[in-house]
C-alpha cells in the first residue's frame, strides 16, 4: 500500500530543492495550474472572449488533448512515479532526472499553446521523449525489484503514451473525428487506471482514516473487472472502423454493475464525515454511472454519450485527482492527514461541476452549463494550490523538525 515516506534529498545544490524530491511534487502542481489555464482559454473561446491558434490542433482536440495529457495524465505519472518507490523499496527518479522531465513537460505545453503547425509537430517529438522517459524510470524501477504485480502499469502507461501521439498526429493531418475518437478511448483507459489504483487504495485508506473492517470483495467479478474494462476500451477504439455498438454498450453496463457492486463493499455511508474520504468514494462511484450512461447511450437517445463521458472526465478522474493529490501531499510531506475547510470546499465545487457540467447541457442550457463548470472547476484548483503550493515546495514537515532540534 501507498506509504507516507519520502527520503532526504540525494542531490545537492539547486537540485536538492524539495520540489525536485519525488515526482509529485512538480506534476501535482503544474497539472493543477495548466487545468485552470486550459479551462478558462476553452471557456472564454466558447464565450468569444478570446481565440486560439487555429493553424495546429483544432480547438476541441487542443482543449480535450491538454486536459487529458496535460491534466489527468500527468497527475497520474506523478503519483505513479512517487508510489512504485513505496511498492518496491527502490529510490524512484528525483533530482535531476526529474528536473529533465519537468523540462521536457513544460516544452510541450509551451509548444502546444503555441499551436501552429510546426510547433504541434515538435510537440509530438518532445512527448514521445517525456513519455519515453517517464515509462523507463518506471520499469528500471520495478524490474529491478521483480515487482511483477505492477507490471501492468507499463501496459497502461505505454497505451496511454501511443494514444497521446496518435491523436496529436491524427488531428495535425485533419483526421478530427478520429483523434476525437482516440481520445475517449483513452478516458476508458483512465478508467482503467483508477480502477487498478483506486481499487488497491480508497479501501485501505478507508479502514485507516474511519475504522471501518477490512473491503469485502467477490473474487470472480474482482478477476473479470479488468478484463472486461480492457475489451471495452479495446473494442471502442475498433468501433471507428467496425460497427460495434450492441456489445460496446453491453460491455460498458456490464462493467459499469461490477464497479457499483465493487464500490458497496467499501462501506461508503461510513466515511461522510472525513472529506478525504467521501471524496475519493464520491470520485468512484462517478466512474460506474459515467459508464453506465455511456452505455445507455448506444440504445436509447434519452442519454447523450457526452453526459456519460463528463461524469467520468469531471466526476470520477477530476475529483479523484483532487482529493487523492489532496491527501498524497499531505502524507509524503510528513504531515497530518488533516485537510483545511477550503479544500473540503474544493471537493464540494468538484461535485457541483460535474452536475452542472452533465444536466444543464441536457436542458438544452448548453453554453451555460459548459461555462459554470469550467468555473467551478477553476475555484475548485485553485483552492488547492493556495493551500498546497507552500506544502509542496517547503521540505517535508519532519524532517524540518528533525534539523531544528538537531541545530
Amino acid at each position: 500500500m501507498l506509504n507516507i515516506s519520502e527520503p532526504e534529498p540525494i542531490e545537492s545544490g539547486f537540485f536538492a530543492k524539495p520540489i525536485f524530491n519525488l515526482a509529485f511534487r512538480s506534476f501535482f502542481l503544474l497539472a493543477s495550474l495548466f487545468s485552470i489555464f486550459s479551462l478558462l482559454a476553452w471557456a472564454s473561446t466558447l464565450n468569444g472572449l478570446m481565440q486560439l491558434p487555429s493553424t495546429g490542433l483544432s480547438g476541441l482536440i487542443w482543449h480535450t488533448h491538454e486536459m487529458l495529457f496535460a491534466f489527468a495524465a500527468t497527475v497520474a505519472v506523478g503519483f505513479i512515479l512517487t508510489a512504485v518507490q513505496t511498492w518496491t523499496g527502490v529510490s524512484s527518479v528525483k533530482g535531476k532526472p526529474l528536473a529533465i522531465l519537468i523540462f521536457v513537460w513544460l516544452l510541450t505545453r509551451a509548444l502546444i499553446w503555441t499551436n501552429t503547425e510546426l510547433a504541434i509537430y515538435l510537440a509530438i517529438t518532445t512527448s514521445f521523449i517525456w513519455w519515453v522517459l517517464v515509462i523507463r524510470h518506471f520499469s528500471r524501477i520495478v524490474f529491478s525489484a521483480n515487482n511483477q504485480r505492477n507490471y501492468l502499469f507499463i501496459q497502461v502507461l505505454t497505451a496511454i503514451a501511443c494514444l497521446n501521439l496518435t491523436i496529436l498526429v491524427a488531428d495535425i493531418n485533419g483526421y478530427s473525428a478520429l483523434a476525437l475518437h482516440l481520445a475517449r478511448t483513452a478516458v476508458l483507459l483512465f478508467c482503467l487506471l483508477m480502477t487498478l489504483v483506486g481499487g488497491r487504495v480508497i479501501p485501505f485508506f478507508t479502514v485507516r482514516g474511519a475504522g471501518t473492517p477490512p473491503a469485502g470483495s467477490i473474487t470472480l467479478l474482482e478477476k473479470i473487472l479488468l478484463p472486461l474494462m480492457t475489451l471495452s476500451a479495446a473494442l471502442y477504439a475498433i468501433s471507428y472502423l467496425a460497427e460495434l455498438s450492441f456489445i460496446i454498450g453491453i460491455l460498458l453496463i456490464m462493467v459499469a454493475v461490477i464497479q457499483f457492486i465493487r464500490v458497496s463493499k467499501w462501506h461508503s455511508l461510513k466515511t461522510v464525515s472525513v472529506p478525504l474520504l467521501w471524496s475519493l468514494h464520491v470520485s468512484y462511484l462517478a466512474m460506474p454511472i459515467g459508464l453506465i450512461l455511456m452505455g445507455a447511450s448506444y440504445f436509447t437517445q434519452a442519454v447523450s454519450f457526452s453526459s456519460g463521458l463528463h461524469t467520468v472526465t469531471v466526476g470520477a478522474i477530476g475529483l479523484m485527482i483532487l482529493a487523492m493529490m489532496s491527501r498524497v501531499s499531505l502524507g509524503h510531506t510528513g504531515r497530518k492527514l488533516e485537510i483545511k475547510p477550503i479544500v473540503t470546499l474544493s471537493f464540494i465545487a468538484m461535485v457541483l461541476a460535474t452536475v452542472v457540467r452533465v444536466v444543464m447541457p441536457e436542458l438544452g442550457l448548453h453554453m451555460m452549463g459548459w461555462t459554470i463548470s469550467a468555473l467551478l472547476w477553476c475555484f475548485a484548483f485553485v483552492c488547492f494550490l493556495l493551500v498546497y503550493m507552500p506544502i509542496l515546495f517547503a521540505p517535508r514537515a519532519d524532517l524540518s523538525s528533525h534539523i531544528k532540534a538537531k541545530t
